[in-house]
């Protein structure tokens, strides 16, 4: 019989700890000091979030940056950094943290390619303009992170709003189809960037595809690989003969 577990909060991952001072400390520092009490306008969130219309002007940094900042409410950084912990730590704990920073980070790197390349087909075969509105928070590298527990995990249980359990593969179904009814509801200019949280979803997936593809040509090609030829020479093989 298969033992399913229940999600719980275990002891905090390195990187994952790594990850959640690093946002709290930029959100504290960046956001709650110099930004509320030394800057007239959001030059933070202009800056260092990631804003769509000036991303090609040269604000490359964008999409890895954006991931450190959070809105000034508590609540936002509180709840991904809640979700980093319980789901990122067993992930790390699992791959290692080598494998679980790359992965991490090309979810949110991915989400952020995604919400942008989006929003700029829609800009240029609508009348929609580039939206100058600035999107920050983990969000969408968390996205990836809840996906990669869903597909290997699949059987544990998790508890929705904490009441209603529901298997771990369902609850990441669940999700994306909130998320994609959300887009659908309130477009692409919504409060809540939900393009960007789907765009994590894809990244991962894509990405887990890829990484289970890859190993699987490189080990059939170790397999193929062909023996080295070794010269042997006469007196090597009259020397073998003696000793044995």
């Amino acid at each position: 019989m298969r033992k399913i577990y229940s999600v719980g909060f275990p002891g905090i991952s390195p990187f994952v700890k790594a990850l959640v001072i690093a946002n709290i400390s930029a959100w504290f520092l960046l956001v709650l000091v110099i930004q509320q009490f030394f800057l007239d306008s959001p030059y933070v969130f202009q800056f260092l979030g990631l804003v769509p219309d000036i991303f090609l002007s040269g604000y490359l940094w964008q999409p890895f940056t954006y991931m450190f900042i959070h809105a000034s409410g508590i609540f936002h950084i509180l709840f991904n950094m809640v979700i980093l912990w319980m789901f990122g730590s067993e992930l790390e704990r699992l791959w290692g943290s080598k494998f679980f920073m790359i992965y991490y980070l090309t979810c949110g790197v991915g989400a952020a390619l995604i919400y942008c390349i989006v929003l700029m087909a829609v800009a240029l075969f609508t009348e929609v303009p580039l939206t100058g509105v600035p999107v920050v928070g983990s969000s969408g590298a968390i996205f990836g992170l809840m996906v990669a527990y869903g597909l290997i995990f699949k059987d544990r249980i998790l508890y929705v709003m904490m009441i209603f359990p529901m298997r771990a593969r369902t609850f990441i179904y669940f999700l994306a189809g909130i998320e994609i009814l959300s887009v659908l509801s309130s477009g692409l200019g919504g409060p809540v960037a939900n393009l960007a949280h789907l765009g994590g979803l894809a990244t991962g997936v894509l990405f887990l595809i890829f990484w289970k593809n890859w190993h699987t040509v490189s080990a059939w090609v170790k397999r193929k690989k062909p023996h080295r030829l070794h010269v042997v020479r006469s007196e090597d093989v009259e020397d073998r003969r003696r000793w044995h």
